[in-house]
């Protein structure tokens, strides 16, 4: 896929509809700059929002994909099973999310249970006994949270696109 052809056709097609950026991109709830970057090549639209594009422009996907018009357009039984396919993934993106928000709040009540215990043992004093095992509890939370962050912020997806498209500056 030459995601700067599929830019410029983007393009070509939302100055047809006589919209700008900003228009467009309140159509679809998104921002003027991730249209921009579309139409720039940079990045390309998720799944669902592809197949919206392409019934709000009247073209076929894969004409949107390859960055031209072709003469046939897309069967409907082939755009229903892209639209479910669109809906399982972000359906399976929710669920996913969800389990890592529970992952994260687990490791934030364990830490802060941990700390309380490394801390007193209800006299105020110290619980030799286990500091290890509190330590060691601690460190593995502390991982797996700056692992849940990194996940809900997105890095590891960004961190993929871009050694696909390092990759692809190499072929």
């Amino acid at each position: 896929m030459d995601q700067q052809k599929t830019g410029e056709f983007l393009k070509q097609l939302r100055k047809e509809k006589g919209l700008t950026q900003e228009q467009l991109a309140e159509k679809f709830y998104v921002s003027s700059r991730s249209v921009s970057r579309w139409e720039n090549g940079s990045n390309m639209p998720d799944l669902a929002t592809l197949i919206e594009l392409a019934d709000f422009y009247g073209a076929d996907i894969r004409e949107i994909i390859d960055g031209e018009r072709k003469s046939e357009n897309m069967d409907t039984e082939t755009k229903d099973t892209l639209k479910k396919v669109a809906e399982y993934t972000q359906e399976q993106n929710k669920k996913d999310r969800k389990k890592m928000i529970e992952i994260m709040v687990t490791s934030v009540i364990l830490i802060l249970f941990c700390l309380i215990l490394s801390e007193t043992n209800g006299f105020g004093g110290r619980i030799a006994s286990y500091e290890n095992l509190v330590f060691f509890t601690n460190g593995l939370t502390l991982g797996a949270l700056g692992l849940n962050i990194l996940y809900l912020t997105g890095f590891f997806d960004k961190l993929t696109q871009w050694k696909l498209r390092r990759k692809e500056n190499k072929e």
